[in-house]
């Protein structure tokens, strides 16, 4: 299955297909705009990880970085706050297109994602998830924090975190 798999750092020419697989996997008010994946792409294209199979992006993952965390502050969706010496990682989408899902796919970006962000020398990663997916995240070995303060995409949410050990 993943012979044919590329993984590697977005760029401004991916916004557009990035942002049709951000529609398509998620919910509504749940998933960022055009113009947010694009400010992600060029704000912090380090943290901006693409999964190719077949030179066909078919899913990403992408973060930005700080040194105090507010899962809750929906102003870092938009890079407020981010600054790339960060120790601290903030998790703002990981999304396989919905014809790729329940293939392993999300397994292996996120497997990627955590190895690159270790070579980076990062200190911890956070994110918020649905309820459902808490056991997708504690394969990686992310704690579940409880219910979050993000009323995120008029949604209820669980806290995650992830100590990166080097």
């Amino acid at each position: 299955m993943h012979s044919s798999l590329t993984f590697r750092s977005a760029t401004p020419s991916d916004t557009d297909r990035c942002f049709q697989i951000e529609q398509e996997g998620y919910a509504g008010d749940e998933a960022a705009t055009r113009e947010k994946i694009q400010q992600r792409i060029e704000t912090y294209p380090e943290g901006f990880l693409v999964l190719e199979k077949e030179s066909q992006i078919i899913g990403f993952i992408n973060c930005g970085a700080c040194f105090d965390v507010s899962l809750s502050d929906e102003e870092f969706k938009e890079l407020i706050g981010h600054d790339p010496i960060g120790p601290n990682l903030v998790v703002m989408s990981v999304v396989v297109h919905p014809d790729f899902q329940h293939q392993g796919y999300a397994t292996a970006l996120m497997h990627e994602f955590i190895a690159m962000m270790q070579a980076m020398q990062k200190s911890a990663m956070y994110l918020i998830c649905q309820e459902e997916l808490v056991g997708f995240y504690q394969q990686f070995g992310f704690v579940d924090d409880g219910t979050s303060e993000s009323s995120h995409g008029g949604l209820r949410w669980n806290d995650m975190h992830l100590v990166l050990s080097n």
